[in-house]
């Protein structure tokens, strides 16, 4: 039926089309006058190639096809590092690809989400979607208010059928049919011949299901655009011993990845103060767990000063004040004190970097001012910093320090110590794990020491300057996140997964009946006839049709049927 509908059409339109022609060169037969021959002008050639590339944009299949694009080129962002993600990982990846990770940074694989290219597949799948789906919107309310279609003439071409003849009138029949297609949408029409018919149609939910499910796959994109201008991440690392770190603003970070409409000014108020972490590997040093012990202010505790205890650990952040904070890694901060000749020492402990994940062995530059020097040309030439590698449990090869183990069982560092000016007042910005390498090339920093050295041990300068490795304190990194469109996206993902599983568990099908009176029978060959003159019979037709693949509705269709028969009067039956 469907076929032969769509052949109709397509015969039609060609015919229709062929008639436009030839009235468009044939002479008017009214007026007399030859009509002028279509021209095609270059404005609407263009015109032309405008319209069918927005009718190719807006069909379905370009959508999916740019679906399928976008999942794709979202592939890159998962398998390489991205520099907004971890700057010093994707600098290295880049650096051991040579030329072959240099293009690809050109084409802007370490930095996928914000590409041209992705961009460009993100904005024509969205125009895609809203073009393709504002008609099939119209389209679906009309056919919501025009009802089910017309009863075809012929029902016995339909791939369900069913004639028969039964003892009863048509309202009867009818009156049956209304009863059994109780649930579904019903039109009763009379045709031209005295006929009367029942068109019903159930599954409209089929195609609300899939709009839905487009509508939320829509809002789902358009959503994840907005989260990208509101949302920010930002990093931080916290000595696990009671520091503390307040979501103040953007100078409280290590690194911040603000969105588009963010400035840093305006950031929920919390603190968290870490006061413990534990971490548990394995016998091959791979970590099971991460854990710190932390406490947090938020609301109205800023003010009372109350702190609430929160057990962290990977994947279960703390979400507070409309922010989520996790628990990203570890690492250590050695402690080292610097005597001078004259008495004067300060100690420092900061982070150092891991450079091996496996056995958190960690690299990093610890940095000392001389004190009681007013002279600003003096303390510049003066400055010392302490650079080297750190091991949490010791493997010695030779000279060389490595570590064996990333738990903190026997800790060792083996250090440089540079004096000369680190470039630290030079207004340029400078890493906290590593010392400028400008200063040691142009002579202005040297090496004065270098020694390995474990918890206690020390080593004297020159000039009588001691240094201790004094211990080791463990630190965490932590990350804030803020998105303000997480629940909304948790419900368009909701409505999209709903009207996906409408649309596969619903089947559109549709019932037709048609009922008229057979005149031709003969109800006064006998007495019994005779003796009940309001006998009749009517002819019942009944056909079916799926409007979309369903195995079943032949089974279904033959429990309708033999349903609207049975449910005529069993006075009826009876005779």
């Amino acid at each position: 039926m469907s076929d032969e509908t769509i052949t109709t059409r397509s015969e039609t339109s060609e015919f229709s089309e062929t008639s436009e022609m030839s009235k468009t060169s044939e002479p008017s037969t009214e007026s007399g006058r030859e009509r002028p021959a279509y021209r095609r002008t270059p404005v609407r050639a263009a015109l032309a190639f405008l319209r069918n590339t927005w009718r190719g944009l807006t069909s379905m299949r370009t959508a999916l096809v740019l679906l399928f694009l976008l999942a794709v080129a979202a592939l890159p962002g998962a398998l390489l590092p991205q520099w907004d993600l971890n700057a010093a990982k994707t600098e290295s990846y880049i650096a051991e690809r040579g030329w072959w990770g240099e293009l690809l940074d050109r084409l802007q694989f370490f930095d996928v989400y914000s590409s041209a290219w992705f961009s460009a597949i993100y904005l024509l799948l969205m125009v895609s979607l809203i073009g393709c789906l504002v008609p099939r919107t119209g389209e679906y309310l009309r056919a919501m208010r025009a009802g089910p279609v017309l009863t075809p003439r012929n029902l016995s071409r339909l791939p369900h059928h069913l004639r028969t003849e039964v003892e009863a009138d048509p309202d009867e029949v009818l009156d049956a049919a209304r009863r059994r297609l109780r649930g579904w949408r019903i039109s009763e029409r009379t045709e031209p011949d005295g006929a009367r018919t029942i068109s019903a149609e159930r599954g409209y939910l089929r195609e609300t299901g899939n709009l839905l499910f487009h509508f939320g796959m829509l809002g789902l994109i358009a959503t994840f655009a907005i989260g990208a201008m509101y949302s920010y991440e930002g990093q931080v690392i916290v000595h696990a011993d009671g520091h503390e770190f307040c979501n103040s603003g953007v100078f409280a970070y290590d690194s911040f990845d603000p969105g588009l409409r963010v400035d840093g000014t305006q950031l929920s108020p919390f603190c968290v103060r870490v006061n413990d972490f534990d971490a548990t590997f394995t016998d091959a040093g791979q970590p099971i767990s991460y854990e710190a012990d932390i406490q947090y202010q938020a609301g109205g505790d800023l003010t009372t000063g109350a702190w609430r205890d929160y057990h962290l650990e990977v994947n279960e952040p703390l979400r507070t004040a409309g922010d989520r904070v996790y628990l990203l890694g570890h690492g250590y901060a050695p402690t080292f004190t610097v005597t001078w000749p004259g008495g004067e020492s300060r100690t420092q402990t900061i982070q150092w970097r891991p450079t091996d994940q496996t056995t958190l062995l960690s690299q990093g530059a610890t940095k000392f001012d001389p004190p009681g020097v007013t002279d600003s040309e003096q303390r510049r030439k003066n400055q010392l910093a302490i650079t080297g590698l750190f091991a949490p449990t010791a493997a010695f090869h030779g000279t060389i320090l490595s570590s064996s183990f990333p738990d903190l069982t026997d800790p060792a560092v083996a250090i440089d110590v540079m004096r000369g000016e680190l470039g630290v007042d030079s207004g340029r910005s400078q890493s906290i794990f590593e010392i400028d390498q400008r200063m040691v090339d142009s002579g202005r920093l040297s090496r004065v020491a270098r020694e390995n050295l474990r918890v206690g041990e020390s080593v004297t300068l020159d000039d009588g300057t001691t240094i201790s490795f004094d211990g080791v304190r463990r630190w965490v990194s932590l990350q804030v996140s803020h998105d303000p469109t997480q629940g909304w996206m948790l419900a368009f993902s909701i409505v999209m997964f709903a009207g996906l599983g409408a649309s596969l568990a619903v089947k559109r099908r549709r019932f037709w009946v048609r009922v008229r009176q057979d005149d031709t029978a003969n109800t006064a060959e006998t007495d019994s006839t005779a003796a009940e003159p309001d006998l009749r019979r009517a002819v019942v037709e009944l056909g079916g049709l799926a409007r979309t693949d369903q195995a079943g509705y032949g089974e279904e269709f033959a429990v309708l049927a033999r349903d609207v028969l049975q449910r005529l009067p069993q006075e009826r039956k009876a005779r």
